[in-house]
C-alpha cells in the first residue's frame, strides 16, 4: 500500500473527501515526526510506538576495497508495533 491507497481506504472508512483525507494524513505524519525530532516517544495505543534512540558510532567496512571505516553515531526512529497490529 502507497501513500495514495492510504488515503483512498482513509476517505473511504472515515466518509471523508480525498483531499480532506489528504491533509489529515499529512497533518498526522507532520505531527508524529515533529514530536519525534523534539526527542519525545509518540505511543498510539493499539497500533505502536515512535521514538527516536541514538545508534553508537561504529567501524564498518567498504565492500569495494575492504578498507575500515568509521560510521558515525546517529540518531533515528525506531518503531514497536502495539498489540493489535501483530499478523
Amino acid at each position: 500500500m502507497n501513500k495514495t491507497d492510504l488515503i483512498n481506504a482513509i476517505a473511504a472508512e472515515a466518509g471523508l473527501t480525498k483531499a480532506d483525507a489528504a491533509k489529515a494524513l499529512n497533518a498526522t505524519t507532520a505531527a508524529i515526526a515533529n514530536a519525534v525530532k523534539a526527542g519525545d516517544k509518540v505511543t498510539l495505543v493499539g497500533f505502536g510506538t515512535f521514538a527516536p534512540t541514538e545508534r553508537p558510532a561504529r567501524t564498518g567496512k567498504n565492500p569495494r576495497t575492504g578498507e575500515a571505516l568509521t560510521i558515525p553515531a546517529k540518531k533515528v526512529v525506531k518503531f514497536k508495533a502495539g498489540s493489535e497490529l501483530t499478523l
